[in-house]
């Protein structure tokens, strides 16, 4: 199934080994620079992306495996949202935008002026064809998208939906990718269709293709004036943050999005190297915990799920998984500092740093689960065993599964890390065949919780094992009141009444923890400032600047300028 996918960072777990670097870049020299396969200059006005595996020539806008660049650099969306802070929406295709009484019917005004990078006129016929065809074709709408639209003028489209749909904005307007119709109507299977050719609005458009690295040129028809400045970005694949950080180092990257232990060093002893860190998802244990949908294992009982909350010790983890930039997390699974306005009760707030063992104890006494002469406990003749997945190469994750053996082994839970490919990870997820599965949550179509909720505990956006829950519950969670409320929420603007729903949503995942919060994991992004300036920073988080971040690359592409 072909999805818009916003958080999957290629390079977010991998750790750097310093002592590699100058090794690994070595081994980079012969692939480093701009479009000339050399290393970019000043004056060619290029840069170069560490970029994740090239699986294939994959620009599908509506695809979850469509190269990085795809969405933000070559199509565009109407808005956009910064997710770095709390923000309002900004407009890139569109103007403004207005809703009718009833809350049915989104008129949107679009930019005049914009041509695809064909040179065909973009108008409100694009506008219309996209979300039709969203609507039309399941497997490009596992959000449940119900609307139809019309183009009521060139500059005007409207969308009709079927019941009162307000949520659906930053959604439609800030999280879907604007198709060409002259193009698309000819492509007979926009589900797999690899879009090799990409005719888009972005700042960017393809240059050249091969298997080990691919080159954009800026859009010469873009429609913001004077930009982009940049003429050139290279896209290099880069295996690991050993690579990235060589390549960073050797001057052969200019913008990565790696987790670098000791980064401070690196960076001091590298003039032209600065970073910036923008945390903002929430690392959890995704458990299976529905067994009316066919979860199996321990974790399918409250009391385990809550064991394992109360077991963690969380300054521990922090300290040898997140590197010394891990930040506190919430058991709402929203920002603390960025969403306080969100959560309801200041006692939770933010999640225990020590652990409770006497209290993990008692709760599984309770629950029927006592302890064996080998310290493991067990319940009607089965053990407290379970299994946790995390991807290969994923080393701080990986440290979290190690740390966490150690952990809940005091508490009588026997726990076996597993290391498998992103894309058995990704299956085992979204299929529910897994007991545990560490991942992050925090992204949606804007910071507004409702995208995080809905996606992650409605039960409209799951499915029982052995089917695809690839809307986002992937936990398989159900609860009639947290439904409820997320409708409630959904049909008002009020924010007093939604925080008033998301107090009750917050109430139950505290108490069932389906997704069991760890930390708020770091976002670390890295640039070299000597080819090009303008990048964020800690004073000036225009994005959220990770090189994999949909929509927010293309701001960045953008906005910085060649270095005098």
């Amino acid at each position: 199934m072909l999805r818009n996918s916003t958080n999957r960072p290629p390079l977010r777990r991998l750790v750097s080994a310093v002592a590699a670097v100058t090794a690994t870049a070595l081994t980079l020299g012969a692939c480093s620079g701009a479009a000339t396969g050399g290393q970019a200059t000043a004056k060619d006005a290029s840069i170069t992306v560490a970029a994740g595996d090239i699986t294939a020539k994959n620009f599908n806008p509506f695809s979850s495996t469509a190269l990085q660049p795809t969405l933000g650099v070559i199509y565009e969306p109407l808005y956009w949202y910064n997710f770095a802070k709390q923000s309002e929406a900004t407009p890139v295709l569109a103007t403004g935008y207005s809703w009718n009484a009833a809350g049915t019917e989104l008129t949107i005004k679009l930019r005049h002026g914009v041509k695809w990078n064909d040179g065909q006129p973009f108008t409100a016929k694009d506008v219309a064809y996209t979300f039709n065809l969203v609507a039309k074709t399941p497997a490009l709408n596992p959000s449940g998208l119900a609307a139809t639209a019309k183009a009521t003028a060139d500059d005007t489209a409207v969308l009709t939906f079927k019941s009162k749909s307000l949520m659906q904005e930053p959604a439609v307007l800030a999280n879907q990718a604007i198709v060409p119709e002259h193009i698309w109507k000819d492509i007979k299977d926009p589900t797999t269709n690899l879009n090799e050719n990409p005719v888009g609005t972005g700042p960017f458009k393809l240059k050249s293709f091969t298997p080990q690295s691919y080159v954009l040129t800026k859009n010469d028809q873009y429609w913001e004036t004077g930009k982009p400045t940049i003429k050139e970005v290279r896209y290099l694949p880069v295996q690991s943050a050993d690579a990235a950080s060589a390549a960073l180092v050797a001057g052969k990257v200019d913008w990565a999005s790696a987790y670098l232990p000791g980064i401070d060093n690196i960076m001091k002893s590298n003039k032209d190297l600065t970073y910036v860190n923008t945390p903002v998802m929430t690392t959890v244990i995704v458990t299976c915990s529905n067994a009316q949908l066919g979860c199996s294992g321990p974790q399918t009982d409250p009391a385990v799920r809550k064991a394992i909350y109360l077991a963690m010790n969380r300054e521990q983890l922090a300290k040898l998984a997140g590197g010394g930039v891990a930040g506190v997390g919430s058991p709402t699974l929203l920002l603390p500092g960025r969403d306080d306005q969100w959560i309801a009760d200041p006692g939770s707030a933010k999640l225990p740093q020590s652990a409770n063992a006497d209290e993990a104890g008692k709760l599984l006494d309770a629950a029927g689960w006592t302890k064996g002469s080998d310290g493991v406990r067990t319940k009607a003749g089965k053990r407290l065993t379970l299994t946790v997945q995390t991807v290969t190469g994923w080393s701080d994750y990986i440290s979290i599964n190690d740390t966490l053996k150690q952990q809940l082994a005091a508490v009588g839970i026997e726990l076996k890390p597993s290391q498998v490919s992103w894309n058995e990870w990704n299956a085992a997820q979204t299929n529910g065949k897994f007991q545990l599965s560490l991942d992050s949550v925090g992204l949606g179509a804007s910071t507004n919780p409702y995208f995080t909720y809905d996606s992650k505990l409605a039960s409209t956006n799951t499915a029982a094992v052995g089917k695809s829950a690839s809307a986002g519950n992937q936990s398989r969670f159900s609860n009639p009141t947290v439904d409820a409320a997320l409708t409630a929420a959904a049909g008002t603007t009020d924010q007093a009444a939604q925080k008033a729903a998301y107090a009750k949503i917050q109430s139950i995942i505290a108490d069932q923890l389906p997704y069991i919060p760890v930390y708020v994991n770091s976002m670390l992004t890295e640039f070299n400032t000597s080819r090009a300036t303008g990048w964020p920073t800690k004073d000036n988080t225009y994005v959220l600047p990770a090189a994999w971040k949909a929509w927010d690359a293309g701001i960045v592409l953008k906005t910085i300028t060649p270095a005098k």
